[in-house]
């Protein structure tokens, strides 16, 4: 049986997929609380991280040890990077990055590296997803940091150093863990924001949209996996 894991950071983005998902069994392991669903003959496991790439790695790797997971999707919401993106359009990742730490660290000493490359057949199918709810969509990099960003010169700093689509606390991290292991992931981030000054504020308003937009095309993916 295929084991197919998802992580939010909060409970609020995975609060619609569990909906649709329905009523499954629970499972605390490493102080995480594990959804354990079954569609078909895949078994769902949802998991909510928490805030920050410690958190997100910590729980990455125990999914992957104790429940075998075949792939992994990070679904959430994040803040907009680019002008070509608008609040409430869907990112998908084709690689993730920390923002927060100097490449050449990682580069320097094989085997790890600075940017891990999202799963081709999972992105395929997340760009198919989007498509069929109609969700505008962008198929680009996604960078992660400790920080919220909401600062017009921070901003400017991570997009002329890493051209990214969208900025979050622990997609880098979960695609990092799953680089490690060998698992196939893929990132969908919605925007709620646009990391800027005005960041804090659009995230409050929109957040609760985005977070049903990315449950709409994570759901698609799992039926069609």
């Amino acid at each position: 049986m295929k084991t197919i894991g998802i992580i939010g950071a909060m409970p609020s983005e995975l609060v619609d997929i569990r909906e649709l998902l329905g009523k499954g069994e629970l499972d605390s392991q490493s102080a995480f609380e594990f959804h354990i669903n079954y569609m078909n003959d895949k078994r769902i496991v949802s998991v909510c991280c928490g805030i920050g790439k410690v958190n997100a790695a910590v729980c990455t790797q125990t999914l992957i040890s104790l429940y075998n997971a075949d792939c992994i999707i990070n679904a959430g919401i994040a803040g907009g990077m680019d002008e070509k993106v608008k609040v409430c359009d869907i990112v998908i990742s084709k690689d993730v990055m920390h923002h927060d730490l100097l490449s050449r660290f990682l580069d320097n000493y094989p085997p790890f590296n600075s940017s891990f490359k999202a799963d081709e057949k999972l992105i395929e199918i997340a760009e198919s997803s989007c498509k069929s709810h109609s969700y505008n969509s962008f198929t680009e990099r996604i960078v992660s940091g400790e920080m919220f960003i909401s600062d017009n010169e921070l901003k400017a700093r991570i997009k002329k150093e890493f051209n990214p689509y969208a900025v979050d606390m622990e997609s880098s991290a979960v695609g990092h863990c799953a680089f490690l292991n060998k698992i196939p992931f893929v990132t969908i981030r919605c925007i709620s924001d646009n990391a800027d000054d005005e960041g804090e504020m659009s995230f409050e308003q929109f957040e609760k949209i985005a977070a049903k937009r990315v449950s709409d095309v994570a759901y698609s993916i799992l039926k069609s996996i």
